[in-house]
């Protein structure tokens, strides 16, 4: 009975994808990987009523999940691997065509790059002089803030890079996209530094799980960046 369930939603999905599927046969159609001769559907209910949503379940912790009964360390493993495949995919898909021309492109470039990061992590992501992407570099990561961040490494960055004008970033984990006192400080004074070895910061964008703020297109901080 199960291995015929497990066939018609296979090929439901390979007909259709995912748009009609409710949250529970999502995981339930993943589950089938590490979880042969058992119904999942069960264990996909139980996943999502312990954290809340499915995003919720992708982003619990490996410890979190295997407490769950019927998950083990494989299946663990499998759900943890998801949000960062995503990630990839995403930056793969968008590094073929790296040209950054505007806000909604660098957003879009720099919201792939902080999928699966739990973390505040700082990059910088520089720029040649067609606006194409040459590389974007982790400048800090897990707890240093914006305003611990060595104006060296910031220069040794977009120097080995070859920019001529770089993005700022930083993410907000479980917070908002928005810019403390810290980050349009710390914006000041890279701008400033940047531009003593003619480098222009074009931009700095602030990532909240999907979501981004750029400083530079907001009347409140744009007069910066001119």
């Amino acid at each position: 009975m199960h291995e015929g369930h497990r066939k018609r939603l296979r090929q439901r999905f390979l007909d259709c994808g995912l748009s009609n599927f409710a949250d529970h046969n999502v995981l339930e159609l993943l589950l089938f990987y590490t979880i042969p001769r058992k119904d999942t559907n069960e264990l996909a209910h139980s996943l999502i009523n312990t954290f809340g949503s499915l995003s919720a379940v992708f982003d619990a912790s490996f410890e979190d999940l295997i407490k769950v009964d019927g998950i083990g360390e494989n299946t663990a493993s499998l759900v943890k691997l998801i949000p960062p495949i995503y990630g990839r995919y995403m930056q793969d898909k968008l590094a073929q065509n790296t040209e950054i021309f505007s806000t909604q492109a660098a957003g879009e470039y720099l919201t792939a790059k902080y999928i699966g990061i739990k973390n505040e992590t700082a990059m910088l992501l520089c720029l040649d002089n067609k606006g194409c992407v040459t590389n974007c570099d982790m400048l800090s990561q897990g707890s240093l803030s914006m305003t611990e961040i060595a104006g060296r490494k910031i220069v040794e960055t977009a120097l080995k890079n070859n920019a001529t004008s770089a993005i700022l970033a930083h993410n907000h984990p479980g917070g908002l996209a928005v810019p403390s006192s810290a980050d349009i400080d710390v914006t000041r004074s890279m701008i400033v530094l940047l531009n003593s070895i003619d480098v222009k910061l074009k931009d700095h964008i602030i990532v909240a799980d999907s979501d981004y703020f750029s400083m530079a297109d907001s009347s409140k901080f744009s007069l910066m960046f001119l």
